[in-house]
């Protein structure tokens, strides 16, 4: 009777020096597209690749504590410098845990490669012990996903993975790796050059719409430019400050879009959006042509679409053709790199006259500022990252959780540098701050990376902790501690009669700073606004450690601006008072 391939001894291939394992050709190909970074955990499917790097050189394996925390890692590292992150986990739940991060990354755009360990190809479909059909559960939340059977197809299936994942719209890409392929063997190639007939994004616009376009903003009374995370995945800051301030157009920036234009530019008008600035959400409204640069209309920027700047004519850049026309109907749609198509239009394009325009918004600032208020007693929010701000001069990269945190800041925190934001904008997902942080300071050593958290999102992946211990990760954490999840607490409160069902934690939070002592980190808390600045300052000069800082701030206090949900940007509220209204 013949034995199963499963239970016969696995016999290790006679050694042939003009081949590889998968595994080792897996290695090999990532090291000559230029990875020097992998975020991991191991398992059995992967062994043949943990070998493979045993006494590899050319990448640096983080070993991470859990794989969702390792997606978001490497989410980090890519958000921090524009390269693609790589991820590596195991089959079952070691693929299944990378779920979140990925659709977190699908959701904003940013290029990664996920590499998932898979049972032998034999006993694919038999419910083997930890198998689960990854390339099925994440079709929807990838660009692309493989399955790949044959070693000779791995390192073609990689360089093509890569190409996919950067160019166009970035997003997530997935390779599923069995583990009998792993410990085959092929050729490396080296073939640098990647064909995909079927995926050409277009990347210089249609000309006739790009002097359309110009015609329009160069003739408008009230124009607006409205700035994307498109601008910074497509690396056009540079381009779009620059036309800008020729044309001396006002500039707000959505969540994902922060620091593609700098805040302390006199055209900037900073965030618009469910908790954007007053006057720029005004200025939405108001405007007479808008012109979108890699934004996507998502709905909280727009609020109730019925009532979405009904008075403009609207231009959309965007290299994604499917984001042009899916949510607002648009006069002027250009596909095309926004890196392109911008100087294309501003060779084209006069400053408009608009000084009456300029007026009305200077008013709009002047009568509705961001409030920032202060106590000599208690910590406020608003007041924390205002000096977090101060402190760091705003060179700092600033990692976010997301809720009320996240809200205050992007608001008060002054973004003038690309790739100085990285927050979870589509998927809103808690728990991504941390390890996003990890990542962005592991990715740039020579900066400084904040990670803004709310005592909620933290404790969801404080396992970490020892990875950046274990690292000497010089990640700041500066916990925002309200004792509750303060975004759902406040919706409770202006909605539900306040009845704040499940979302108070009360005294039963941990010791935030017994927690960084057990993990061997420096824990620091502050209670007032001298302490706060005592710890600001201590921890921020500590540069070659992780710092976890707990700040106690007022627990009641509410993030204003604020679009109540269903409403019109214009109909937006700046207190309680208001709300109730």
């Amino acid at each position: 009777m013949d034995v199963p391939a499963t239970l016969k001894p696995v016999q290790k291939p006679t050694s042939d020096a003009q081949t590889h394992n998968g595994a080792e050709l897996l290695i090999k190909t990532l090291a000559d597209l230029g990875v020097d970074t992998i975020f991991g955990y191991p398992g059995g499917a992967v062994l043949p690749i943990y070998d493979a790097l045993f006494n590899n050189h050319d990448l640096k394996h983080v070993l991470v504590r859990h794989e969702q925390a390792g997606v978001h890692a490497a989410d980090g590292y890519s958000r921090s410098t524009g390269k693609p992150g790589v991820v590596l986990a195991t089959s079952g739940p070691g693929a299944t845990n990378t779920v979140t991060g990925i659709a977190t990354a699908m959701m904003d755009s940013i290029p990664l490669v996920v590499l998932s360990g898979q049972v032998p190809t034999s006993v694919i479909g038999n419910d083997a012990f930890q198998e689960a059909d990854i390339v099925g559960i994440t079709r929807p939340i990838t660009k692309q996903n493989y399955l790949v059977r044959d070693v000779n197809n791995l390192e073609s299936v990689l360089r093509e993975a890569f190409h996919i994942a950067t160019h166009g719209r970035p997003g997530p890409v997935l390779v599923d790796m069995p583990k009998d392929m792993l410990n085959s063997r092929a050729k490396f190639k080296g073939t640098k050059d990647v064909d995909i007939p079927s995926f050409k994004p277009t990347i210089h616009g249609h000309q006739p719409q790009i002097a359309k376009a110009a015609r329009m903003l160069s003739e408008a009374k009230r124009p607006l430019i409205y700035v994307g995370g498109g601008a910074i995945l497509g690396e056009a800051w540079k381009e779009v400050t620059e036309f800008a301030e020729r044309l001396n157009i006002p500039v707000t920036t959505t969540l994902m879009g922060l620091g593609a234009f700098p805040e302390s530019k006199p055209q900037s008008v900073g965030m618009l959006g469910m908790h954007g600035t007053w006057y720029a959400n005004m200025a939405m409204t108001e405007c007479d042509v808008l012109l979108a640069v890699g934004a996507r209309f998502d709905d909280r920027v727009t609020g109730r679409l019925n009532g979405f700047s009904q008075n403009s004519r609207k231009i959309h850049i965007d290299i994604d053709p499917s984001c042009i026309g899916k949510n607002v109907d648009v006069e002027v749609p250009i596909v095309g790199d926004v890196k392109r198509v911008i100087p294309a239009i501003d060779k084209l394009a006069t400053p408009p006259q608009i000084s009456e325009w300029w007026d009305t918004i200077h008013t709009w600032k002047k009568e509705h500022p961001l409030v920032v208020p202060k106590a000599d007693d208690q910590i406020y929010p608003q007041h924390m990252i205002k000096m977090i701000s101060e402190i760091t001069e705003g060179n700092a990269i600033v990692v976010t959780d997301v809720g009320q945190h996240q809200m205050w800041a992007a608001q008060h925190y002054q973004y003038n540098h690309p790739r100085s934001w990285i927050t979870s904008g589509g998927l809103g997902t808690m728990g991504f701050g941390f390890p996003a942080a990890m990542g962005a300071a592991m990715a740039c050593p020579d900066r400084d990376v904040v990670c803004i958290t709310g005592d909620g999102g933290f404790q969801m992946l404080t396992c970490e902790l020892a990875t950046a211990v274990e690292y000497k990760i010089p990640v700041k954490i500066a916990i925002m501690n309200n004792a509750c999840l303060g975004m759902v607490r406040q919706w409770q409160q202006l909605f539900f009669d306040n009845r704040t069902s499940y979302s108070v934690f009360g005294s039963n939070n941990p010791d935030f700073v017994k927690m960084a002592d057990a993990y061997g980190m420096i824990g620091m808390r502050a209670t007032n606004p001298k302490e706060m600045r005592e710890v600001l300052e201590k921890g921020m000069a500590i540069k070659d450690a992780p710092v976890l800082m707990d700040f106690s701030v007022v627990k009641e206090e509410n993030c204003y601006p604020m679009v109540p949900s269903g409403a019109a940007l214009f109909e937006m509220v700046e207190s309680d008072e208001e709300c109730k209204k």
